[in-house]
């Protein structure tokens, strides 16, 4: 039995669930798989946050109309927790503590007891305080469980035949702030854009890290040049919204790079 099929089983055995859904690649696979064994009683449930890149709301909610998922949606107060928004190194611990506070509450709710989401088995080489927020509140990661990596998830993506298997792994904005430094609503917006900038130019794979007035953009080798063929524009950009100084970290693309300092 391949990965899949355990999947599918291992589903099947939960009779009813809900998922956190990003509408990121690994959530959308645990979805469309769940729904495909359970049906309504499958169903997705998305926080709507300024942490999360405006484009991500957009697809989660494409996805669900698509297939016919029953989606709940959710707001959240987190950009209004002082300590998150003094980004500690825990900070990902004192938000997902907060958002899966809310979604299990609104869970049970709804009669659905079993709460998911889509961390891999990829996810757990890096540093991520937030998985211990999810084992508090008795979250299920079936794609970790099972052992799925995020090359396999995105491949078993394309086998059901979903259309964004092959899209760029998004995480939470905040995460592109150096630790320390404080959260705001205008940078969060600012790094949005900024990403949302490079993507114009077919720059699949790339962060905007902010360290003060610094940015530092991050993309994958291949993409490299056009970034500097399109330089002038983005400085344009980029320091119209106040930042002072733009670099491209030739290390490239690397996921949790903020990450390296601890």
């Amino acid at each position: 039995m391949d990965k899949l099929e355990k999947l599918r089983e291992y589903l099947r055995g939960k009779k009813r669930i809900a998922v956190a859904f990003s509408g990121g690649v690994d959530s959308s696979f645990l979805l469309k798989v769940a729904h495909e064994e359970l049906g309504d009683n499958a169903v997705a449930i998305t926080v709507m946050s300024d942490l999360f890149p405006a484009e991500e709301l957009q697809a989660a909610t494409g996805f669900c109309k698509t297939y016919g998922i029953k989606q709940i949606f959710l707001s959240s107060d987190i950009m209004e927790n002082e300590r998150f928004l003094s980004n500690p190194k825990d900070r990902c611990y004192i938000c997902k503590r907060l958002i899966f506070s809310r979604i299990k509450n609104e869970a049970l709710k709804h009669g659905y007891d079993i709460v998911s989401d889509g961390t891999n088995y990829d996810d757990t080489g890096d540093y991520r305080p937030g998985l211990a927020a999810l084992e508090e509140f008795g979250v299920i990661s079936p794609l970790k469980e099972l052992g799925f990596t995020k090359q396999e998830i995105r491949d078993y993506s394309e086998k059901i035949g979903l259309k964004y298997s092959r899209r760029q792994s998004s995480a939470c904005l905040a995460s592109r702030i150096a630790y320390g430094e404080k959260i705001t609503l205008d940078k969060l917006r600012k790094i949005d854009k900024g990403e949302i900038l490079l993507r114009s130019f077919g720059i699949d794979r790339t962060r905007v890290r902010v360290h003060g007035d610094i940015v530092r953009i991050e993309t994958s080798q291949e993409y490299l040049e056009t970034v500097i063929r399109n330089r002038e524009e983005i400085i344009r950009q980029l320091k119209a919204d106040g930042f002072k100084y733009i670099t491209l970290d030739i290390e490239g693309f690397r996921s949790g790079s903020m990450n390296e300092v601890l």
